[in-house]
């Protein structure tokens, strides 16, 4: 069976959001362009982790060009978004790869996320060469989503990206740890439950 590459080039829409309470929430990305959409799922670290070098690779790419680049400092007002994830959300896969790019020549991000996989190996070597051919098979490989991104689009995706990972449970003052509604048992106030 081929490979399944859900592209966006450019989409109308690509963000991070949720869906659940916080400590229970499920994190998405969401690509849509026109009346299609794709949402996989990923984890909260992905999210943070993806949007802090999208907006560190912007940053690079702004001081190289002299700030001649058309990518914005900042996000621009006249295109943030905080609207909610468009529904139905219906998983394609559970994201386990992804990568960044900057295309010079045409001004754009591009952001891939492929499926996660699991692999079977005797070895640390053997698990390496499994995963690069793996990642490497443009034919057969995991399914993925490739988006390309404006500047303008990157730097509203990281603020918005941002703001969602900010927004979960507020976490303890004493062990950093995060708090829920009923409170938690904390570490440092050895083991007895604080309240929020």
């Amino acid at each position: 069976m081929s490979r399944q590459v859900f592209l966006y080039d450019p989409p109308d829409r690509f963000v991070a959001g949720t869906v659940g309470l916080p400590g229970r929430r499920t994190f998405f990305l969401q690509a849509t362009a026109g009346p299609r959409t794709t949402s996989v799922a990923l984890e909260k670290t992905q999210v943070a982790a993806l949007a802090e070098r999208m907006d560190e690779l912007l940053d690079e790419v702004v001081r190289r060009s002299g700030g001649n680049a058309s990518v914005p400092a900042v996000t621009p007002a006249e295109i943030s978004d905080s609207a909610p994830l468009d529904t139905p959300i219906e998983e394609e896969f559970r994201v386990g790869t992804m990568a960044l790019a900057w295309d010079g020549e045409e001004e754009r991000m591009i952001v891939e996320a492929q499926a996660l996989v699991e692999l079977d190996a005797d070895s640390e070597e053997d698990l390496a060469e499994a995963e690069e051919r793996l990642l490497q098979d443009e034919e057969n490989g995991p399914p993925m989503l490739r988006v390309r991104l404006t500047g303008a689009q990157a730097r509203a995706f990281c603020k918005r990206a941002l703001d969602v990972v900010n927004a979960g449970r507020p976490p303890c003052p004493l062990c950093s740890l995060p708090l829920d509604p009923e409170g938690h048992v904390c570490p440092r106030q050895n083991g007895y439950r604080r309240g929020a």
